[in-house]
């Protein structure tokens, strides 16, 4: 965790998962953290939480961020509209992400994000293309590796 600060905080836990340095960015969760894409099932506490993160960091699998804005209220809760991109083999699937982390105590207790199935699976679609021309690939500005 590098601040008390609950903006400094997000972007911490965002930048070390897309750096793949998932013990730092878990660092900064609490053990109760509450974890929701919506629409998909509601994930509870750090063991749950902490082995998905990790999955995302093995071999072959990764995640990135292009942090578009952030801002938080006097309570700790921070919003964050981002292009995230998922990596499974050569697919890098980049949508839009719009998400809301409660920060007590110094430590992310929830993680909801909202973004569109269209956008993502415009995403996976544009990512299969860029397999097989890889000159469709765009640029992607995110802080991951």
């Amino acid at each position: 965790m590098t601040s008390q600060n609950p903006v400094d905080l997000v972007r911490h836990f965002l930048t070390g998962l897309a750096a793949g340095d998932v013990e730092s960015a878990l660092a900064d969760v609490d053990d109760g953290i509450v974890y929701t894409n919506v629409s998909l099932p509601t994930v509870r506490g750090m063991a749950k939480f902490a082995s998905i993160m990790r999955a995302l960091a093995r071999p072959g699998f990764g995640f990135d961020v292009q942090i578009l804005a952030i801002s938080a209220d006097a309570d700790g809760v921070v919003l964050t509209e981002r292009l995230d991109e998922l990596k499974a083999g050569p697919l890098r699937i980049r949508f839009w992400v719009c998400g809301r982390f409660e920060v007590r105590e110094g430590r992310i207790t929830v993680w909801r994000d909202y973004f569109d199935f269209l956008d993502v699976t415009r995403g996976f679609f544009r990512s299969l293309l860029g397999v097989v021309l890889p000159s469709a690939n765009r640029k992607f500005d995110g802080v991951g590796k």
